[in-house]
């Protein structure tokens, strides 16, 4: 059964488009991130999901009825803000309580409900502590147990995590997927971080000036873009563009200055045409890199370059390389040798290459 559906939802304000023609669905119990750079639209979809904005047209539905066909105090939604917008003169006990109050729920059930609630988000001990005594993951805590507590139907995440620091951040995004596999709230989750995205969903939704780009499950997403700018905006992606000069359905060939790359097309084959634009796309960690020639002779193609960069992560190194073959733009590789922890200085001369079916090649709009 659908939890959610949207169906040609636009927004206009004014002259300004910020959603538009966004149709999608999302079954019970299962987690969806609407993903998107700042300004994509995806937090004026939220906000239409929850009722706090009318579409300009199109229905979005929630268990088969339209939102509006709801009055506002009726709608079982659980929502956590950025804003966490807990009351600082409340304990994290009187917070979680407070929805069930609003709701009059039974009184003499509210203490357990209350526990069973900050037992789920691991706060035990913490219930007579006032927010300001919380830690900022703590207060993370005792906002979702408030937009639990009552049972919703549908619990939305407007950007809760963004304020918290890199670890903690990682930390909470873990506890937003236990929490959810274990009561089986449907979610919607929007985020501008995309490992967040792939870490807690079952489906992601890219958005980019206020269009849906691609809607699938994160593997799907992440192995198979539907555009170039998917690929780009998850996962670390080099680009470089060409034209088309060989098209056999599944795989295309692009000249790139004196060079020709084979590789997968996205693109519908029938509407590529010889000549076509193309742009190429090869993720950092499929690209291969070595001081010796000898070491690429098993790869479909290769390159040299130089290295202008490299960025150390801690848990990995990343290359930046001049290619001038592929182009201006940088070339950007994940150092990734089991067996070789060295790396490659500034200005070295290194070879690279890939895999045909590494390299997603898509015809430029």
């Amino acid at each position: 059964m659908l939890a959610v559906s949207a169906h040609n939802v636009e927004m206009k304000f004014g002259n300004f488009t910020a959603v538009r023609n966004a149709s999608f669905s999302v079954k019970n119990g299962e987690f969806l991130t609407i993903l998107g750079p700042s300004g994509s639209g995806k937090t004026t979809l939220l906000r239409m999901i929850a009722g706090f904005l009318d579409p300009t047209q199109g229905e979005i539905f929630i268990n088969d009825k339209t939102v509006k066909a709801v009055a506002p105090n009726k709608r079982s939604i659980g929502m956590v803000f950025q804003k966490l917008a807990l009351f600082p003169h409340m304990t994290a006990a009187e917070n979680v309580a407070f929805p069930l109050k609003m709701r009059r729920f039974d009184a003499r059930k509210i203490p357990s409900r209350v526990s069973q609630y900050l037992s789920l988000v691991k706060l035990e001990g913490f219930e007579n502590r006032r927010i300001n005594e919380l830690s900022g993951g703590q207060q993370q805590r005792v906002a979702i147990a408030r937009a639990l507590v009552f049972k919703p139907d549908l619990l939305l995440l407007d950007e809760p995590l963004a304020a918290l620091d890199r670890k903690l951040r990682e930390e909470m995004q873990l506890e937003f997927r236990r929490i959810q596999k274990e009561l089986g709230v449907t979610t919607i989750n929007v985020t501008h971080d995309q490992r967040e995205a792939l870490v807690v969903s079952d489906q992601i939704i890219v958005m980019d000036h206020g269009e849906i780009q691609q809607d699938s499950s994160p593997t799907e997403m992440y192995r198979n873009p539907n555009n170039p700018f998917v690929a780009n905006f998850i996962g670390v992606t080099s680009l470089f563009k060409g034209e088309i000069i060989k098209n056999n359905g599944t795989f295309a060939s692009v000249k790139i200055g004196d060079f020709a790359l084979e590789g997968i097309l996205r693109s519908d084959p029938k509407k590529v045409g010889i000549g076509a634009p193309a742009r190429c796309a090869v993720r950092a960690e499929q690209i291969r890199i070595s001081g010796r020639k000898a070491d690429m002779t098993m790869l479909d193609c290769n390159f040299q370059g130089k290295v202008t960069d490299v960025i150390f992560e801690g848990e990995r190194l990343i290359y930046e390389l001049s290619v001038p073959e592929l182009g201006k733009d940088p070339i950007q590789i994940y150092h990734h040798d089991k067996n070789d922890f060295a790396t490659h200085e500034l200005g070295r001369t290194v070879h690279i290459g890939w895999t045909n079916r590494d390299l997603h090649i898509f015809v430029a709009n």
